[in-house]
């Protein structure tokens, strides 16, 4: 590790040009990502173990487990508006190390109302780490390399969704559910040790004074046609996201798929297309535009619904394949176009767009849930149909101000 920090310091990111030490600095973009938020969707894998162990429905157990992006909603606001004032190695130190606290505790949590707040505590601490180690990225890396490192980084938390399921499913399965949760909690520590030997001590940059208060910026935001639509945008992925990837898991365990609690993990096996694929969504927003990359990118999830309908397994699995692929890419793709579409505050607006975002994974949890159980998983799945459609148009509504090139700064280039 110490021979890591120094490697780290030696490669010193040159805010000129392109950095050397890429492939290293982009393994451990990647990792800090990953054991971010690796607890976020790895609950996913057990929903039914969970189900029957606090002996709910299938909605409410799904509102509980997706109760993280309540907490990240929250926090990604705040650390928006308090940016400037946060160190940012001292930020997503504490933030992970707190993580380990309610992650613990969800071992022996009574009930699930207390599942549920403890699900809160941990979304506070995930999007708190979460969007300071966007901004650190955002504001040491060249213009040259950002595309790269915010690549990285999402391809990490890419991974987190397929590798923290598989985890979290054999641990389950081989120990128990406990054993499942002090898992995640080392893991969030060894993500805080890997930050205090790999991300130095640099001052939140805020020499260069802004026009606008974080307050001012972010009413100017929702005025902006193109960010609100971007931050409507955001709220439909998730949603769809969420509703697919929590409620297929009860469809894979019933007749007639009928998959047990290991080969449910080995299922998320279908994000690995995903990890590969979300690295190209910047060269391909580049190359084509915003708008069309994300009409594909919906286009292909909305592909994959009426596959997940089969009675068949591999038709299953080819859905959640491409809702997977798609629905990254279109995130990338969006996250990207925020970057590049806000005048100023552009940590606020990032801050705003992850709320919107992780806000409708709670909603997309909660509505779909009541469909689930009310009409069933075909109800369901064309409830996600509405919402990947809906995203479709309001597509037609970002455009960037003409008097703002294209620059590589998020992992989407945005040029319409």
């Amino acid at each position: 590790m110490t021979e890591l920090s120094a490697s780290m310091k030696t490669h010193a990111i040159d805010m000129d040009g392109r950095s050397p030490g890429v492939a290293l600095r982009s393994l451990i973009i990647g990792l800090t990502a990953f054991l971010t938020v690796v607890d976020l969707f790895a609950m996913q894998a057990i929903l039914p173990s969970l189900t029957r162990h606090y002996d709910v429905t299938p909605a409410a157990m799904g509102v509980a487990v997706n109760a993280s992006t309540v907490g990240m909603a929250a926090a990604s606001l705040v650390v928006g508006f308090l940016s400037p004032l946060i160190d940012r190695r001292l930020g997503i130190l504490v933030s992970l190390v707190l993580l380990a606290i309610p992650t613990t505790l969800l071992a022996s949590a009574p009930d699930l109302v207390t599942f549920t707040f403890l699900r809160v505590l941990q979304g506070l601490c995930m999007a708190s780490a979460f969007a300071l180690t966007l901004t650190h990225l955002g504001e040491q890396c060249s213009t040259m390399d950002a595309g790269g490192a915010f690549a990285a980084y999402i391809t990490g938390n890419v991974a987190s969704n397929l590798i923290g399921r598989l985890m979290s499913a054999a641990l389950v399965d081989t120990f128990g559910l406990a054993s499942n949760f002090y898992c995640f909690a080392l893991l969030n520590l060894a993500g805080a040790v890997l930050v205090y030997f790999t991300i130095r001590q640099v001052k939140p940059m805020q020499a260069m004074p802004t026009t606008q208060s974080p307050f001012a910026a972010t009413v100017a935001h929702w005025r902006d046609p193109s960010l609100r639509a971007a931050y409507a945008i955001g709220f439909c992925i998730l949603f769809a996201f969420v509703g697919t990837f929590t409620f297929v898991n009860f469809v894979l365990v019933r007749a007639p798929l009928s998959l047990g609690r290991m080969d449910l993990g080995l299922v998320y096996f279908v994000f690995a297309p995903s990890v590969v694929t979300t690295l190209f969504a910047g060269r391909a927003v580049a190359r084509f535009g915003t708008r069309p990359v994300l009409w594909g990118a919906l286009a292909l999830a909305a592909v994959g619904l009426p596959l997940m309908l089969s009675s068949h397994l591999a038709p299953v699995l080819t859905g959640m394949v491409l809702v997977g692929v798609g629905t990254f890419f279109a995130q990338a793709s969006a996250t990207g176009f925020v970057g590049q579409a806000a005048h100023d505050n552009r940590g606020v607006a990032s801050g705003t767009y992850l709320a919107c975002y992780f806000f409708g994974g709670l909603v997309g949890s909660a509505v779909l849930g009541q469909l689930f159980d009310r009409l069933g998983w075909i109800a369901c799945v064309a409830g996600v149909g509405v919402s990947l459609a809906l995203a479709a148009v309001l597509t037609t509504h970002l455009k960037l101000p003409s008097n703002r090139g294209e620059t590589p700064m998020m992992p989407a280039k945005t040029a319409d």
